[in-house]
């Protein structure tokens, strides 16, 4: 290998090193403080309305799920019941639909589960079916506006992070 392959690898190197200690291990949304899992990665927000975006990798390189955080301040981006509706409303072939409250802490968080076709897309936009996809979501609620976590992508990927997703949920919310 000549000095330039080598000089081409350490810098591969350097820049994969330094976006890992950049990711941050723990980041707020609203007054909420969250942890993210060790093998979830740091992803920049791709839209002025996600206050954070995690990917979740998959055994098989190709698969990925997404984990992204909204929160709207006291508005509450159209409160809890019009968020899960519309959640759910994004899938079709709907199976093991789940929608429970529970209390975290002071807060009440709205855990929502749905397996399906996810119709991935902006609202209103053009939407891209993906078969056999879950949605793992929770709604904290808070005197300060509601915080939105949604998690998408494959079934078995998606619940394979499940424990992993509400253990997040419930550290911030307490």
């Amino acid at each position: 290998m000549n000095r330039t392959a080598y000089l081409s690898i350490f810098i591969a190197a350097l820049a994969v090193s330094l976006t890992a200690a950049e990711a941050p291990k723990t980041f707020k949304v609203s007054e909420l403080t969250f942890t993210r899992p060790q093998a979830w990665e740091w992803v920049e927000v791709t839209s002025s309305m996600r206050k954070a975006q995690l990917k979740v990798p998959g055994p098989d390189k190709d698969q990925s799920a997404e984990v992204v955080f909204f929160y709207f301040g006291e508005g509450n981006g159209g409160g809890t019941k019009p968020n899960v509706d519309r959640w759910l409303g994004q899938f079709q072939n709907q199976k093991n639909q789940k929608v429970v409250d529970s209390k975290v802490g002071k807060h009440t968080v709205t855990y929502v589960q749905v397996e399906g076709t996810y119709m991935s897309g902006m609202p209103g936009g053009p939407r891209t079916p993906q078969a056999n996809s879950m949605l793992n979501g929770a709604i904290i609620e808070s005197p300060e506006g509601n915080v939105f976590i949604k998690m998408t992508g494959p079934m078995a990927l998606v619940k394979s992070a499940t424990a992993d997703f509400k253990k997040m949920v419930e550290d911030a919310a307490t």
